[in-house]
């Protein structure tokens, strides 16, 4: 050991969300003798470590939590309510922070709300836990055939502990999806109508909610596993190479400043769809597919109001899920490529007379997310000089709408104003498109490939063409176009690379 650190480890995996934890979790379970240490920038935040900041019942302790989340941006302003995002101010969410410059190029859209976290369990501690499975054009076709991709679908589901009933007893739910199902349905296969989404939630032994993290990935198997290790406050600043292969990791201690190297037969980089081809790219790695098919989710918001239903009225909130909320899905197709998530609140996104009670679940906000059009122009790209605020390589985003792409936005703008109407009584007066980045589901960046064809970084296992033993993980990985929440499929992809190393270390 030097310090916090091992000196020599059989993989070191650098991010603690929930692919990489993903990662961890297998390893442990198939080879168990294999030493792994996970490195995250961040801080603890949570007990267990990677557990969602929802989990944490004291609302100061909670606040806590996702202002250490935030990196350099703690301490700044963050969006407080739908409001503020209408109001067109460039503020994060609680638990992220925002790209200080960088995040638009001139003559280009951009990503102005490109947005990360910086703590153990990574945007697992803050996400919505929605994992609904992609389908049509959303699959990777080279993982379909003899039911590949649906199995590892399987085992993302058993490591994020994904169930389908965690909102039952809201009421009203079983009402949105019957109206929803009214105007969906038709002509639509099974698996593509309108469900109950499928949430990585699950109701405690004391009837409260908990919210899936990094920490129910890991699980007790991972935390109980004497050769793994978790160190915080610890930034990988490169992958260290030998004949071209991985053989280790240089980190820097961000509490004493002091620089360690980590020898390791395999290195997994978990950072995020952003900050994972920025340490390829400061490592040296740098295939021409390197941060590029850049892909976000442009996300059309709009609410209405279920009239004539009857319930106790309910204190105007802040928006957040309840237990009189209910999550629905309206899922993708080729036909509509768009993904739906319908959720109920107890309070109003506009203002209402103060003698206008609120009966609880009954204001639904609808959510559409759009396929994106990819191109390799939309990217990460990576200044020679300037750095960030960890020290690294500064970045730089090009991305640019496409006549596609605004066509599918214009096209989902009508369609969320009709599931509106079937839903009940709008409340807006139109639909509104969040700003570019507001999905938070960047992907494409260390896209998977079939070939070594300059157009993806790693192959079906995740390893990195050009550096064998360095293998990717996360939603960069995705190579397709999705309008569906990408974790599940990020974690599947995670369970395939793990195996492969597994393989090698048995």
């Amino acid at each position: 050991m030097s310090g916090r650190y091992p000196d020599d480890v059989d993989v070191v995996i650098v991010g603690s969300g929930p692919a990489g934890s993903a990662y961890a979790r297998i390893l442990s379970e198939q080879a168990p003798l294999a030493t792994v240490a996970m490195l995250e920038v961040g801080p603890t935040v949570s007990d267990p470590p990677g557990a969602h900041v929802k989990n944490i019942a004291d609302p100061d302790a909670r606040r806590d939590a996702q202002r250490r989340s935030e990196g350099p941006g703690a301490g700044g302003d963050t969006v407080g309510s739908p409001g503020d995002v209408k109001a067109g101010e460039r503020r994060p969410r609680p638990g992220t922070f925002l790209l200080e410059d960088g995040y638009t190029q001139p003559e280009e859209d951009g990503l102005p709300v490109a947005a990360f976290s910086s703590n153990v369990g990574g945007m697992g501690a803050h996400w919505t836990a929605a994992c609904p499975r992609p389908g049509d054009s959303e699959r990777i076709g080279f993982l379909d055939g003899e039911g590949v991709l649906d199995e590892l679908l399987a085992e993302g589901d058993r490591l994020l502990g994904v169930t389908a009933d965690a909102f039952d007893a809201a009421p009203f739910s079983g009402l949105v999806r019957e109206r929803l199902a009214a105007v969906v349905d038709d002509g639509r296969p099974s698996d593509r109508r309108v469900q109950r989404m499928p949430l990585a939630v699950h109701r405690r032994d004391d009837g409260r909610l908990a919210w899936s993290g990094s920490d129910v990935v890991l699980g007790d198997i991972t935390r109980a596993n004497p050769r793994f290790s978790l160190v915080d406050d610890s930034l990988v600043t490169r992958i260290l190479l030998a004949n071209g292969a991985a053989s280790g990791v240089e980190v820097r201690d961000r509490r004493s400043g002091e620089t360690h190297e980590i020898t390791a037969r395999h290195v997994v980089v978990a950072a995020d769809a952003l900050r994972s081809p920025q340490v390829l790219w400061a490592s040296g790695i740098r295939p021409a597919a390197l941060g590029r098919y850049l892909n976000d989710q442009t996300q059309i918001v709009f609410a209405s109001r279920l009239r004539d239903v009857a319930g106790g009225s309910a204190p105007r909130g802040d928006g957040a899920l309840s237990e009189t909320s209910g999550v629905s899905w309206v899922p993708f197709t080729d036909e509509l490529p768009f993904h739906g998530q319908i959720m109920q609140w107890d309070t109003s996104p506009i203002p209402l007379a103060d003698d206008d009670p609120i009966v609880p679940g009954s204001i639904v906000g609808l959510g559409l997310f759009c396929a994106k059009d990819l191109q390799a122009s939309d990217r990460v790209a990576f200044h020679e000089t300037a750095v960030d605020a960890y020290g690294m390589p500064a970045m730089r985003i090009h991305y640019t709408l496409t006549d596609c792409d605004r066509a599918v936005i214009a096209r989902a703008k009508d369609e969320i104003v009709r599931l509106g109407c079937a839903v009940g009584e709008p409340l807006d007066g139109d639909p509104f498109v969040l700003p570019l980045g507001s999905s938070l589901h960047y992907q494409g960046t260390v896209r998977m490939g079939t070939s070594d064809d300059g157009a993806s970084v790693c192959d079906p296992f995740s390893e990195v063409w050009e550096a064998p033993g360095v293998f990717v993980a996360g939603n960069g990985v995705i190579p397709t176009s999705t309008a569906c929440n990408p974790t599940l499929t990020s974690v599947a992809l995670a369970v395939r690379g793990a195996r492969r190393i597994a393989e090698r270390l048995a």
